[in-house]
């Protein structure tokens, strides 16, 4: 912490507003002999940023986790409080109880029914911090209807007949003050506003009318799956943080809580309330301390009726392990100046991780923080040991998190492909230029796929063009293609071949399907350029004027050269034996520092067609 020492004169305070977020200042006043007063500053800077961390609050201790587990829903949650001192026995990676942070804040408590409409009042004094809501209940403070009766509150029977006859003056055209007639277009939002999407939902004779028995049966089961939904994202919210009202009162006769002389003479509380949790620099400020904002509500309430009256409270706002998002656990957890891995690929349930030599030592750390964090959409993290070497493309994984299942199921382009990440290939990342390559194909192209792998590209196309031809060399891939095009429903329009590559070339050119075919992909970026040679003399067995096709190419490569476009063309021409090659080429991403990923696309020339040179065929 670096402290500075400045001096400065009373009339003059050039303090940003972003000052008081970034540097804790303490005045300290001097009698000076002129007429103006000398003041010294001390300012210490500080990183701590504004809004929850890591950094701030303070831990709880063993006693006081106990204790908050008992106001939380602990049925799903992961660690156990009581299995605290056996998980450090057994080296336990990661103890969820040592991320749960308190803070002291305060809380305006307001009547249920007016907890709205003073939010939106004061917006821009209250907490805001992300998926903390602005209003919290208050456990225990719910009252039953009875109740409500004998306090004189209306019933929910009156509150829809005036709702009612709020709809009435609507349809009507009448403003809800003076009675005077609105235009049509206000007519018309009103009408929007008071009517949904299931009818008129507060006359009761006209939905017994308009809605069937059956029809109603389906509707209320509909609005019995929206009430579990919502109970299961209030489960997880209270998995996340807890509010508690600190209980700070002289006597039991004492209710003057925080707001002085004058507040706490309206007795015990009446009806169900909520709490506005004001800004964290408010905390423990008295009320002539607050805004002017909160003071005007504050003397609005004590010239009204005391059930509406207003209560400063003291808060504690416990924020718990899944309250804090991967990047900031990763970064608690790691030491200092390793890099924290904040992307991975997803395939279906998996993650796939690439990390770094500096990782390894932290890599079931990491997956477990990555699995928690990303649940239940992820259920198994997985790590790249050795890069892809072989001919079927298949990857050397280490699952370190999770299920050891890694047969999964991924959607892309709306066509659902069954893959097994240990017996054939995927890569998500190139979901984008998939897309970009279909865009160019048309219902009147033919289409052949010389290294199809599940089928992403091949099944995709089907859908648009009239026939495809896939053909890969992995006998599993192969085996999930043809599961991929009955689950898709596209059996009828592709064509499945397992050989290698440049016979499938060779094999497809010679016979009367490869006169009809448009287009060609080789997305094989290791080498793929390489056997372009297969084309070489493909037509040579034919007349050339019996109006042959030469089908546009899509050839993908790896390129490590300063100048990657022109090192790709080279071998493009090398491959072809053919000097003059119109190509247009296009990087597709950054595979690694210095090498990139690149699409070449040119029409098959008919000089290598037709050369005398042809390729040995293994």
């Amino acid at each position: 912490m670096v402290s500075k020492l400045s001096l400065f004169r009373a009339n003059s305070l050039p303090f940003p507003p972003v000052f008081f977020s970034s540097y804790s200042a303490r005045f300290i006043h001097k009698p000076y002999p002129t007429s103006k007063t000398l003041i010294l500053c001390v300012l210490s800077s500080t990183n701590v940023p504004y809004g929850p961390s890591l950094l701030k609050g303070k831990k709880l201790s063993l006693d006081d986790l106990r204790l908050a587990s008992i106001g939380r829903n602990r049925d799903t949650h992961r660690g156990k409080i009581g299995d605290l001192d056996e998980s450090i026995e057994k080296g336990v990676l990661l103890n969820e109880d040592d991320f749960t942070r308190v803070f002291e804040i305060s809380a305006i408590r307001v009547p249920a029914k007016d907890c709205f409409a003073l939010e939106n009042r004061l917006r821009g004094h209250l907490l805001n911090w992300p998926r903390i809501r602005n209003i919290a209940r208050v456990p225990g403070d719910e009252i039953e209807e009875d109740v409500v009766k004998l306090l004189g509150r209306e019933s929910e029977e009156e509150e829809e007949d005036s709702v009612v006859d709020s709809v009435n003056r609507r349809i009507s055209g009448k403003a809800e003050g003076d009675g005077e007639r609105l235009s049509s277009v206000l007519h018309r939002d009103r009408l929007a506003k008071t009517f949904n999407s299931t009818g008129y939902l507060k006359f009761r004779n006209l939905a017994k009318i308009s809605r069937p028995k059956r029809k109603r049966k389906t509707e209320k089961g509909a609005e019995e799956k929206v009430k579990e939904k919502e109970k299961e994202k209030g489960s997880k919210r209270n998995e996340m943080a807890m509010v508690e009202v600190v209980e700070d009162r002289g006597g039991a006769d004492d209710f003057e809580g925080l707001l002085g002389e004058g507040y706490g003479s309206r007795g015990r509380w009446r009806g169900s309330t909520r709490l506005l949790l004001l800004d964290e620099k408010y905390s423990g400020e008295q009320v002539q301390d607050l805004p002017e904002a909160i003071k005007v509500l504050f003397a609005e309430a004590k010239m009204t009726d005391a059930s509406l009256s207003f209560e400063l409270v003291k808060c504690r706002l416990t924020l718990f392990y899944d309250y804090w998002s991967m990047i900031e656990i990763l970064e608690a957890v790691l030491p200092k100046g390793v890099i924290v891995p904040s992307a991975f690929e997803m395939v279906g349930h998996i993650a796939h991780l690439n990390l770094r030599d500096e990782h390894i030592p932290y890599k079931r750390l990491i997956a477990k923080v990555v699995l928690d964090k990303n649940q239940p959409k992820i259920q198994t993290v997985v790590n790249k040991i050795d890069p892809t070497h072989n001919d079927f493309r298949t990857m050397q994984l280490e699952v370190l998190a999770g299920n050891h299942s890694l047969v999964t199921l991924v959607v892309e382009n709306g066509l659902r492909f069954h893959v097994d990440l240990a017996r054939v290939y995927w890569n998500s990342k190139l979901g984008t230029e998939r897309q970009r390559l279909l865009l160019g194909f048309n219902d009147n192209d033919v289409v052949c796929d010389v290294f199809a792998g599940v089928g992403p590209i091949a099944l995709a196309a089907a859908r648009i063009v009239k026939r495809v031809y896939a053909n890969d060399l992995n006998p599993h891939a192969v085996e999930f293609m043809e599961q991929n095009s009955v689950v898709n429903k596209l059996e009828k329009r592709i064509e499945i071949f397992n050989m290698d590559g440049r016979r499938f070339i060779r094999a497809m050119f010679s016979s009367d399907k490869g006169q009809k075919v448009t287009q060609v992909v080789m997305n094989l970026p290791k080498d793929a350029a390489e056997s372009l040679d297969a084309f070489r003399g493909v037509y040579n067995d034919r007349q050339r004027d019996e109006g042959l096709s030469f089908p546009t190419i899509h050839v993908y490569g790896f390129s490590k050269a300063s100048d990657p476009e022109f090192d790709f063309h080279e071998r493009i021409r090398i491959a072809l034996s053919e000097v003059a090659v119109d190509v247009k080429m296009r990087k597709v991403r950054l595979v690694a520092p210095g090498k990139w990923m690149l699409c070449a696309s040119f029409i098959l020339p008919k000089s290598v067609a037709f050369s005398r040179k042809k390729t040995l065929v293994m």
